[in-house]
């Protein structure tokens, strides 16, 4: 009796898609060798269960500050558990590739870490973990495709069963190789109930249906948001285009805290929707449901034919980003089977080649083309809708802090919003979709925005904690959450001391909320010196030497430490890559000083106040 064929488990942990996306390349190219592959989410495999595989590959990334996507939390505190011992996974080979950003100071920090769990717990490691750059000049792949190379050479090796086809595949480049994932099924109009088609519910059917597995739990919005002030708070000559942005809530209103972040849904350009339905060649009035593609031994799924329709263009423009995310590498493989034109075919194959990985990477990634445009270079390319309900980018909702407090702005959100925009190698000016939406409505349109809430990494804090506050250009928005929110508090209990450091490149042009903080620093005010508080601000740009918030801090050391020493929470947000490690250096320095101790004490006495959730950073890219 011969060998059973063996199997490999990819389990992925993505925040915005991208390792999910390599996930699934692994899985494609296993089964292009012959090797069949599961592709699971770490938050829908029982981690329990980890021990009874041979051979697994985990693709996670790792967010901003070092921090885990959220859907691998659950997962991680399962191993770190003390009773498995150092030979629970002994039977079992892994490997781990990390996708992060080497600009941040704690690079791949989730892969590093998840590696040597696995090898605490007695797991042989298959080849060295690969380390995935966004610095890198063709983004995660340019380490992704020779480290790819290196496991199936090494597993072959192992054990050639695990690919009957051999190691080295060469695609074939005249058949379509996959089936797309979902299937569409088209309702004749007729035989719709006419209640269907107005239903408030619209955001949910279409979320739900949609393969964008990132709004797996929340698909309805918690309430829809009205614009009803859209300020501009730069001044003639900053170089940014900051907005102070008041909403309202359309009926239901949501209770939130300061400290907490809502997401937008935005709109896409009506006319660039209107486009890629035309290039597409499809029906924008159809009726659809979108499912999983039935399998052999299944019919159509039952849970599609339940599933209420809905209108093809309304489905894109709620669930498909056409109009700003850029595609990716595999759309250029599907595309390459659908050209009809033969230096268009030759073209996207090369894209899809390891040879043309770094030409794709310029024309795609690096200019930020969309979909559409993609396909307009492309015209005789006609992809089936399925393959394109698949591929296409899913529309995400945009994360803010929200910079109101709701004791002091009651039923109002306030969002403090940089608006994007930017010119790519070629020349061309590229704008973040949702800012720049934002940023043309205007409150008489009345425009309702869905909005999620939720938790952020700023817990807020009891009035009784004095507070250490570092926020630079839109930094600052949750802090002006929090100090109107103390000072309404302060007309009837005490409150403890708020210090803030403030930072932008110009006082004269990017000095936000300037009249805000100026106010709370007089006789009383949440920032005043008499409250044992105080304001301090560093403009970078207005002297030849830079001055940063890193250097207000050092210079107030003795205050600080003081405040540290009555028990307060430092909270750090903003917009750098490296402004959250220089103020850490900086409190360091302080510390180290302040106690006479050396650097590593410092560090592990800011590490104790973080693990106490007295030192919390929001960091955005």
């Amino acid at each position: 009796m011969g060998e059973k064929p063996r199997k490999l488990l990819v389990l992925y942990a993505s925040q915005t898609g991208n390792a999910l996306d390599a996930a699934e390349r692994i899985g494609r190219e296993a089964e292009r060798r012959g090797c069949s592959a599961s592709i699971v989410s770490t938050d829908e495999f029982d981690a329990s269960s980890l021990l009874h595989e041979e051979a697994v590959v985990f693709v996670v990334s790792t967010t901003g500050q070092g921090d885990s996507p959220d859907s691998f939390k659950a997962f991680w505190r399962f191993l770190l558990q003390r009773n498995l011992g150092n030979y629970w996974l002994q039977r079992v080979r892994y490997a781990v590739f990390g996708l992060g950003d080497s600009g941040y100071q704690k690079y791949n920090f989730v892969a590093k870490k998840l590696d040597k769990r696995l090898s605490d717990l007695g797991a042989t490691t298959i080849i060295e973990k690969g380390l995935g750059d966004d610095q890198h000049p063709s983004g995660y792949e340019g380490t992704l495709d020779p480290w790819m190379m290196s496991l199936w050479s090494t597993l072959y090796q192992i054990n050639p069963k695990y690919f009957p086809k051999g190691p080295d595949v060469k695609i074939s480049q005249e058949e379509v190789i996959d089936q797309p994932k979902y299937r569409i099924l088209y309702h004749k109009r007729e035989n719709l109930d006419p209640k269907l088609l107005a239903e408030s519910d619209i955001i949910q059917r279409a979320c739900g249906m949609s393969p964008g597995k990132l709004f797996k739990d929340k698909t309805k919005p918690d309430c829809f948001l009205k614009m009803t002030r859209n300020e501009v708070l730069t001044k003639a000559g900053s170089t940014k285009d900051i907005r102070h942005f008041e909403f309202q809530f359309v009926s239901s209103t949501i209770e939130y805290e300061v400290g907490d972040v809502v997401e937008l849904l935005p709109s896409q350009n009506p006319s660039t929707i209107d486009a890629f339905i035309e290039r597409c060649d499809l029906d924008p009035e159809s009726f659809i449901t979108v499912g999983p593609r039935e399998t052999e031994n299944s019919g159509v799924n039952e849970e599609m034919i339940t599933r209420l329709p809905i209108k093809l263009k309304t489905f894109i423009e709620l669930t498909m980003d056409v109009t700003s995310a850029s595609p990716r590498r595999y759309f250029f493989e599907v595309m390459s089977f659908y050209a009809t034109a033969e230096h268009e075919k030759e073209r996207l194959q090369y894209f899809a080649s390891p040879e043309g990985r770094d030409d794709l990477y310029n024309y795609n990634q690096k200019e930020r083309r969309s979909i559409l445009e993609v396909l307009e270079d492309f015209p005789s390319v006609q992809i089936p809708f399925e393959w394109l309900v698949q591929l296409v980018p899913p529309l995400k909702p945009r994360a803010f802090s929200i910079s109101s407090s709701p004791l002091a702005h009651p039923a109002r959100v306030h969002l403090t919003v940089s608006i994007v925009s930017w010119i790519t190698p070629y020349k061309r000016t590229r704008k973040g979709l949702c800012s720049s939406w934002l940023a043309s409505l205007i409150p008489e349109q009345e425009v309702n925005i869905p909005v999620w809430f939720h938790k952020g990494s700023l817990p807020a804090p009891s009035q009784s904690l004095p507070l250490i506050l570092v926020g630079p250009g839109t930094g600052c928005a949750p802090f002006r959450g929090f100090i109107a929110e103390r000072s309404v508090r302060a007309q009837s209990s005490l409150v403890a001391p708020v210090m803030f450091f403030f930072g932008c490149r110009n006082k004269d042009t990017d000095f936000l909320y300037r009249d805000f903080w100026e106010s709370h620093t007089r006789e009383g005010g949440m920032l005043s010196e008499e409250k044992g508080g105080g304001f301090y601000t560093a403009f970078s740009r207005d002297q030849p030497k830079k001055v940063y918030v890193q250097h207000k801090i050092r210079e107030m050391s003795k205050k600080v430490w003081d405040l540290l020493c009555d028990g307060a929470a430092v909270y750090v947000a903003g917009s750098s890559t490296k402004m959250p490690s220089d103020v850490m250096l900086a409190l360091e320095e302080i510390v180290s000083e302040e106690t006479g101790g050396s650097k590593e004490v410092a560090s592990r006495w800011l590490k104790d106040l973080e693990k106490a959730r007295r030192y919390n950073v929001e960091a955005w890219s």
